[in-house]
């Protein structure tokens, strides 16, 4: 259960928005009054923390729980909600955590795979050097300064080496996928075949020979190195290079309000396609409200529940006369009800512009009080010094109302809880913003990466395809990405292929001949 914030502590004259009745009575009867009969206001000064963090941890400070009347966020499930979960949503959320599992079972066995071919690439050389000297060191025959200028080729070459393949192979892996990247795969079987075949070439001709020439072994690593530079060169055309020109446009709908993106992408596969699609869903597109889409609905049942059928004559009939008779009622009543639509958008767009206004001058005389206080000012500073944190809970109450208001009639209250408001403002104070910078915020839904991950809605995504999510685009296919509450439908569509011609307009002809005739007045 929430517990009540007590702002009184922070020494502010308008925490009553967040008191009972009988607590605004008796803190009515305590507070100090002017003569003109207003609350005493005290000016804010702040002062901005040096080497500390802006917000401490939890630990480090009492917790504040979230007031009973902020955004009356508590959400009911009931037997008629929309949004209610199944016996088989939950079986199939459970079965989403066991297949979870096996991704990260599977990403772990690849990295393990990567790690040991990687390490038997950077080994190998070293090994082909190395072993001769080892085991028939008096049989060799002496090399000199050109084995002393190999060994130092191959050092830097490895080190070369090691560098790219950190830098290509060894990333944080962003998300996970149903199936293998097949380029990937293809260059790991082709490097562990190109190693074991120098192996086995290795064992035989130099083991078992006890080769002597010193030297063509020294050249041998080093032809070894040389083709894993070129392996890693092929590598880079193929993983990152190949998909860099346009080839395809993709067209990104939501299913549930159509808001839609264009991205232009080359050659990828399906899944990799998908994945750069849901990274530019998380900064392209508004957050998604389910809140915006109850209206028409309730519109629609309202309608539908004023219709009446009476039964003339008798329960003969069917339920089908019924039903088509209830039909054409709606239909007959449909054409006066684009009159009570109109009649609420504009009553809601006044509702609307009437609560920004009052919440817009609400933070403008919030931020008025806060001063920031100068270094060489705070002996003589008037007002009480207070860190940011402390600022943003001494003034929050004055245009908490308001923006508790706004954020009701926009339906925003869920995605805003009063901790992080909290937060943005203290943020705001320190970097010294302007009230229409922390308002920027609220007054306009942003994209989903501006609110915390809890209420994204959208975290766990199903990849729906026709065709092998491996196989590459083409022009018409279609795939769907689907999370718990909506879908991304994407469309590929392939550029076209333009055809650009050269018209050569000689400068000798742009000239004119003026033409004079007797009844004009030139």
């Amino acid at each position: 259960m929430n517990q009540r914030v007590n702002y009184c502590d922070m020494k502010c004259a308008r925490c009553y928005h967040f008191l009972s009745p009988r607590e605004r009575t008796r803190e009515r009867h305590k507070s100090p009054r002017n003569k003109d009969g207003r609350g005493s206001e005290k000016s804010v000064t702040i002062q901005a923390p040096t080497g500390e963090p802006l917000l401490a941890n939890d630990s480090t400070r009492t917790e504040e729980v979230q007031d009973d009347n902020w955004g009356e966020t508590t959400t009911a499930i009931t037997g008629t909600s929309e949004h209610s979960i199944s016996q088989e949503d939950i079986a199939r959320i459970s079965k989403d955590m066991e297949d979870s599992v096996g991704l990260d079972c599977k990403r772990y066995l690849g990295l393990t795979i990567a790690s040991f071919l990687g390490l038997l690439v950077f080994l190998t050389p070293i090994a082909f050097i190395l072993l001769p000297p080892i085991l028939w060191r008096d049989e060799l025959e002496p090399c000199g300064t050109i084995c002393e200028g190999l060994f130092i080729s191959v050092s830097f070459k490895l080190l070369i080496l090691l560098i790219g393949t950190w830098a290509l192979f060894f990333r944080k892996q962003k998300a996970d996928v149903p199936r293998v990247f097949v380029f990937r795969a293809l260059l790991l079987v082709l490097i562990f075949l190109f190693v074991v075949s120098y192996w086995l070439f290795y064992g035989v001709r130099i083991l078992d020979s006890r080769d002597r020439n010193y030297q063509g072994i020294v050249q041998y690593a080093v032809s070894l190195v040389d083709a894993l530079l070129f392996i890693h060169y092929l590598a880079i055309v193929l993983l990152e290079l190949r998909q860099l020109q346009p080839m395809f446009t993709l067209q990104v709908v939501r299913s549930t309000d159509g808001e839609s993106r264009f991205y232009s992408l080359g050659h990828l596969s399906i899944q990799r396609a998908a994945l750069v699609v849901l990274e530019n869903y998380y900064k392209d597109f508004t957050i998604y409200n389910p809140n915006l889409l109850t209206a028409s609905k309730f519109r629609a049942a309202k309608h539908m529940a004023g219709l009446k059928v009476y039964n003339v004559d008798g329960p003969s009939n069917n339920a089908t006369g019924q039903s088509r008779a209830m039909i054409a009622a709606a239909a007959r009543r449909r054409d006066s009800s684009h009159n009570e639509l109109y009649y609420e958008e504009a009553e809601h767009e006044r509702r609307v512009k009437k609560r920004r206004a009052r919440l817009v001058v609400a933070v403008e005389e919030a931020f008025i009080h806060i001063q920031r206080l100068q270094a060489e000012e705070q002996q003589k500073a008037p007002g009480e010094v207070m860190d940011p944190r402390e600022a943003a809970q001494a003034i929050f109450p004055s245009m908490a109302r308001a923006l508790q208001k706004y954020l009701r009639t926009t339906r925003q209250q869920h995605y805003h809880s009063m901790e992080s408001i909290l937060q943005h403002l203290a943020f705001c104070i320190t970097n010294s913003m302007t009230p229409k910078a922390f308002l920027e915020r609220y007054l306009s839904a942003g994209p989903t990466l501006q609110y915390d991950k809890e209420r994204w809605l959208s975290t766990q995504w199903r990849l729906i395809s026709d065709e092998a999510v491996t196989n590459g685009l083409r022009d018409g296919i279609v795939f769907v990405l689907k999370c718990l509450d909506f879908s991304l439908v994407v469309n590929v569509k392939k550029i076209p292929f333009i055809v650009l011609s050269e018209e050569f307009i000689d400068p000798k002809s742009h000239k004119f001949v003026l033409r004079l005739q007797s009844e004009t007045s030139v």
